[in-house]
């Protein structure tokens, strides 16, 4: 082997050390950095290594490190200037160990970045097995598509349900949480209230296992918080005279909607959702469809004159409903409007209150006053659109006569007795049945 003279290796060394200490002074240093000026266009600085400052036009200046991985450049940002000449080496310094040892710092800085996004927005969103979450899917995906008065199943939930467990998961609900919940609704005087939250929350939880929600419900071995007796309250003629000038105080829309109750005798809801292409004014027929009737059978209602005269008066607020006051749904509020009808009530009988009521005792009030004035059984069931009794079971399947004529006389006579019993004079029959809304 040929041996390189000294002479030779000592020049060599010389101009390696010379290069490198050429290098070393075209490195950044911190006067450097301070005096580096914006330009019209961003410019790089480099300092050794693939590190390098990006000077903005708008001043600002950030630190970088070029690489390569894989085959292919990566360019990872250090981080601004303000963390200083010597952490941003060091920093560069580490992420080179990591690309030695088969890592990109660049990929794992991108993954950092989504896994903080994610968690941001996993904070903003409530768990699906949050309480108020499960309520809202459970009404969507279960209520709307399997029940007819998912309204008010959404009500109950909404008001005692999500209202006292707001923030909760429902997998941390427990038995006596439950219990506690039911309580406090029996303790403030409301234990029907509290038998019909108890349906829907249970009903609402064995869905929530069905889907995998949540392993158990809490409402297992819990009964229903309160004994219930079928209601039998009906308001006599006097009460109903009452409760119709009550009406009149009230004005629209529940004063006009609940002699619309009294006239016709049909559910609250269906009476609420009442909307003008229902109405035949022509044939004086309204047409409950069958996705709105509580039993899913089309229901055919003659108005009597009365209840045509107080259609007739309404205002038409959006074209769709009847009762509404934004044109975009049907009222609500009920318990407001009853509020208001009893204090009304109170007005017109020297300060004294009925005795207790709902206003679903109107319908019961009506089928007792349609058997008053002579009308039989069968045709009163029609006319609010039973499918028990006289048509329960067999008889239903075979029963098809609609009682069209039988159904008109009886509403026609019941509107005539409403009219009478608002005039004060049982043997008068004229009486303007004036709404509110008309004045």
């Amino acid at each position: 082997m040929r041996t390189e003279p000294d002479s030779l290796r000592l020049l060599r060394g010389r101009y390696i050390g010379e290069a490198m200490r050429e290098q070393r002074s075209k490195r950044l240093t911190i006067k450097a950095i301070e005096n580096l000026k914006p330009q019209p266009k961003p410019y790089e600085v480099l300092d050794g290594d693939g590190l390098y400052l990006t000077v903005r036009p708008s001043g600002t200046m950030s630190f970088n490190l070029r690489y390569r991985f894989g085959g292919q450049p990566r360019n990872l940002t250090i981080g601004p200037a303000a963390i200083g000449l010597s952490e941003a080496r060091r920093l560069a310094q580490e992420a080179r160990g990591k690309i030695a040892q088969g890592e990109d710092p660049c990929a794992a800085k991108s993954e950092r970045k989504a896994a903080a996004v994610a968690a941001v927005k996993a904070a903003k969103e409530p768990a699906r097995d949050s309480v108020e979450a499960v309520v809202t899917e459970f009404i969507e995906r279960y209520a709307k598509q399997k029940t007819r008065d998912w309204r008010e199943t959404q009500r109950l939930l909404t008001k005692e349900v999500v209202a006292a467990w707001n923030g909760r998961k429902l997998s941390e609900i427990d038995r006596a949480d439950v219990h506690r919940l039911l309580d406090a609704i029996v303790d403030r005087g409301a234990p029907v209230g509290a038998n019909r939250t108890f349906a829907q929350l249970r009903k609402m939880c064995r869905w929530a296992v069905s889907r995998g929600i949540i392993e158990r419900s809490p409402c297992e071995g819990v009964e229903r918080p309160a004994d219930e007796r079928p209601r039998e309250r009906m308001l006599d003629d006097g009460e109903l005279r009452l409760v119709w000038g009550a009406c009149e105080k009230v004005g629209w829309p529940f004063g006009d909607l609940t002699r619309m109750l009294i006239l016709t005798g049909q559910r609250r809801g269906e009476v609420a959702g009442m909307s003008w292409d229902e109405i035949d004014s022509a044939a004086r027929v309204w047409t409950i469809p069958a996705a709105r009737a509580k039993n899913g059978r089309e229901h055919k209602v003659p108005l009597s004159p009365q209840a045509m005269s107080i259609l007739d008066a309404l205002p038409r607020i959006g074209g769709a409903y009847v009762f509404t006051t934004n044109g975009d749904a049907s009222v609500s509020g009920f318990s407001r409007g009853k509020t208001r009808l009893d204090a009304a009530i109170k007005a017109l009988n020297g300060g004294a209150a009925l005795d207790a009521w709902a206003l679903h005792d109107i319908r019961r009030s009506v089928a007792s006053g349609l058997a008053r004035i002579g009308v039989n059984l069968p045709v009163i069931e029609r006319c609010l659109n039973h499918v028990s009794g006289s048509f329960g079971g067999i008889v239903g399947v075979y029963q098809r006569h609609d009682f069209a004529d039988a159904m008109r006389d009886a509403m026609a006579r019941w509107g005539l007795h409403i009219e009478r019993l608002a005039s004060g004079e049982p043997g008068s029959n004229v009486v303007p049945l004036r709404s509110a809304a008309a004045e």
